[in-house]
Parts: structure tokens; C-alpha cells; sequence
């Protein structure tokens, strides 16, 4: 019996987005993962099983340099990150992360920062700088988190 052209046609898409599924991964190099959600809700802890490390992010200013941990202080290493910022895991170079300051109830600021960046993003000429997934985290309690 021969597969029918329904069958064959199926086949031949499958192949073709695999294809451009490639091209896309090899222009791009890294997926730009936006992480957005309320302050604390996890989101460096999502990353981490992600990426399958426990290590902390290398975080990265818009300039390319590495921004030294050390020498924030607690507050700002949970729950105060610039959107700007890329964070990398040493272990998973296959994503740049970048993480919003938490998103609480009735405030704008947060929201119109993230606009912004999207914004900005969605305008850069080159794939590799444009943001290609957003998670949005919702807080849940600590059993039931990983």
C-alpha cells in the first residue's frame, strides 16, 4: 500500500517547519524569555529547574557587563530587577532571561515598564534581539511549587 497524499503532504510540512524551526534556533541562538509576576512568586526558582541547575544567574547591564551580586543588598537580589538586565545560566546557554520587578496590585509602573520593553524589543532589526517568549508566573504555596 502507498501513503496517501493527505499522508504525504502532512509529512512534507512536518519537515518544512522542522527546517525553519532550525533556521530560526540558528539566527537566534538564544530564546528571550521575558518572566513577569508578583515579587517573590518564584520566578528565579522556575528558571533554575528550567535551565536544570541550582546555580544563580551571571546578570548582565545593557552594556554587557556583569553586574557583581555581592555588592547589592538582599532586597535588591529578590524581587528588584531592571528588565533591562539579561540573566544567564552558565549551565544553559540556550536562554537570556529577563525578569521583572513584581507585578502588585494597583500599581502602573511595573506594567508600563514592561510595554516599554516590549516595545523596544519588538522594533530591533535583529531576531536575536527580539524577545521570543513571555511566562507569567502565578504564586502558589510552597508544596505544591516545583
Amino acid at each position: 500500500m502507498s501513503p496517501s497524499n493527505t499522508e504525504f503532504q502532512g509529512a512534507e510540512d512536518i519537515e518544512r517547519q522542522r527546517r525553519r524551526a532550525e533556521n530560526l534556533r540558528r539566527r537566534a541562538r538564544r530564546f528571550r524569555v521575558l518572566i513577569i509576576g508578583r515579587a517573590n512568586a518564584g520566578k528565579t526558582s522556575i528558571l533554575q529547574r528550567v535551565c536544570n541547575t541550582t546555580e544563580q544567574p551571571k546578570i548582565f547591564n545593557q552594556r554587557g557587563h556583569e553586574i557583581d551580586l555581592s555588592e547589592l543588598n538582599p532586597t535588591a537580589q529578590r524581587g528588584e530587577h531592571d528588565i533591562e538586565n539579561e540573566m544567564i545560566f552558565e549551565s544553559n546557554m540556550a536562554f537570556v532571561f529577563h525578569d521583572s520587578c513584581g507585578f502588585e496590585a494597583g500599581r502602573t509602573s511595573e506594567l508600563d515598564k514592561v510595554k516599554d520593553f516590549l516595545q523596544k524589543l519588538s522594533t530591533k532589526t535583529s531576531i536575536r534581539n527580539h524577545l521570543h517568549v513571555i511566562w507569567y508566573c502565578i504564586p502558589i504555596n510552597d508544596e505544591a511549587r516545583p
